[in-house]
């Protein structure tokens, strides 16, 4: 089974704030849209994603290619899902919750996503 790529989302109170302090640690966005909330973030192999409003806590977040194979496995496992993924093949995304409550999503984007450029620019 393949996770896919991960990234740590953090719920942030103030994006722009949040945004400025990762910079001075060497992240640049490369998705989102700070106006609607949200920034993708990365430094190296590492990448962190800033919501503002979208997450009530931090949450370890995984990128699979099939999420529904995912969620197939963890119930075959006994694995409690908070939120399951509908029926279909294209986007769309699992939650649960490890024994001590840390939140988890799987989040299966488009194969094909590329971020546009009036996501990732300078008003990003």
């Amino acid at each position: 089974m393949n996770l896919g790529t991960f990234s740590l989302s953090l719920a942030v109170k103030d994006i722009a704030a949040s945004r400025a302090f990762y910079e001075k640690l060497t992240f640049r966005v490369m998705d989102g849209n700070q106006d609607e909330g949200w920034l993708i973030m990365q430094s190296g192999d590492t990448k962190i994603g800033l919501f503002q409003g979208m997450f009530d806590q931090n949450l370890l977040t995984f990128h699979p290619s099939n999420v529904r194979s995912i969620q197939v496995h963890l119930k075959q496992q006994g694995v409690a899902l908070i939120q399951e993924a509908e029926a279909g093949d294209g986007p769309a995304h699992i939650t649960l919750a490890d024994p001590d409550g840390n939140p988890i999503l799987f989040d299966q984007i488009p194969a094909d996503y590329v971020p546009s450029s009036s996501e990732v620019g300078e008003d990003a």
